[in-house]
């Protein structure tokens, strides 16, 4: 996975946010949510990638954007590295000869300094090489951003950078080079494969493929302990908080909130969250 610079933050989700696994799918990535009280907002499910496949948005997108009072996104805008740098040290001294080979030139390949590869979390560089090379400083989400802020929308993250980030201090520094190590073992080709497997099922809006294929791609990078620590903590317990904020945000005034899209699908989704909420969900048209 990848990263052009601290501002991409959210590009870096992309392994923790759309390849994670969901316990039910609804098909729909796009949805007109109408609360009780008959205030209309909207729900959609992104994928932190500048793919231009993904950043062309239908009429129905933009004028949703135009209709409402606040875009919510999944973190609030952060400038501070020190989220993603470890406290001291450097992942060298826990490499062999090999892997720090390996990251040289996957840190050449993605535009990045060395230096800087080496200070970041074991986590952020299993992330920034599992995905292609970005094109450009901007991923769909930021997009939308961008677009809200032009439309002069007030622009809100249902979580904080130290929530969003905080998450990955739940692992261990050998967890994080488990992570790692299963994505340095990958080949460019298999990586290439399976983003595009990724997007064919993000283009159809189907949350269940994108499920399934959540739980082949990550799930099988990782032994299984691991891999249902993180679904338990970057889906399931961000989901509980995902949906109290933006229900409450969506309750006050018209909100579009934009979210990995494998957030909103399954029990713990936020689909399920607005319907027992009282809400009525109503797919559009994302492309």
């Amino acid at each position: 996975m990848r990263i052009d610079s601290i501002k991409q933050y959210c590009i870096a989700m992309i392994l923790l946010g759309c390849a994670l696994t969901a316990q039910a799918a609804e098909k729909g990535l796009f949805w007109k949510m109408e609360s009780p009280a008959g205030v209309t907002s909207y729900l959609f499910g992104t994928m932190h990638t500048d793919d231009n496949r993904v950043t062309e948005f239908s009429p129905e997108v933009l004028n949703a954007l135009n209709q409402v009072d606040t875009f919510m996104m999944e973190v609030s805008p952060s400038q501070d590295p020190k989220l993603l740098m470890l406290q001291e040290g450097n992942i060298a001294q826990l490499m062999t000869n090999e892997e720090f080979e390996q990251v040289r030139e996957l840190a050449d390949f993605h535009v990045m300094h060395l230096g800087a590869a080496m200070q970041m979390k074991p986590w952020l560089l299993a992330v920034i090489f599992d995905l292609p090379k970005p094109q450009t400083p901007f991923a769909q989400d930021n997009l939308l951003m961008t677009k809200s802020e032009d439309l002069s929308k007030d622009v809100e993250g249902i979580e904080t950078a130290q929530e969003h980030f905080g998450v990955m201090d739940d692992f261990s520094l050998d967890e994080q080079m488990v992570m790692l190590r299963a994505v340095l073992k990958r080949t460019p080709k298999q990586k290439e494969k399976d983003f595009e497997r990724l997007m064919s099922a993000y283009l159809k809006g189907d949350a269940e493929q994108i499920a399934n294929l959540d739980a082949q791609i990550t799930g099988g990078m990782l032994p299984a302990p691991l891999w249902e620590k993180m679904r338990t903590k970057l889906l399931d317990e961000r989901n509980v908080v995902m949906a109290e904020r933006g229900i409450a945000k969506a309750n006050a005034q018209a909100t579009f909130i934009a979210v990995g899209a494998s957030h909103l699908a399954g029990n713990s989704g936020l689909i399920a969250a607005f319907k027992k909420a009282g809400y009525k969900l109503t797919p559009l048209n994302m492309r």
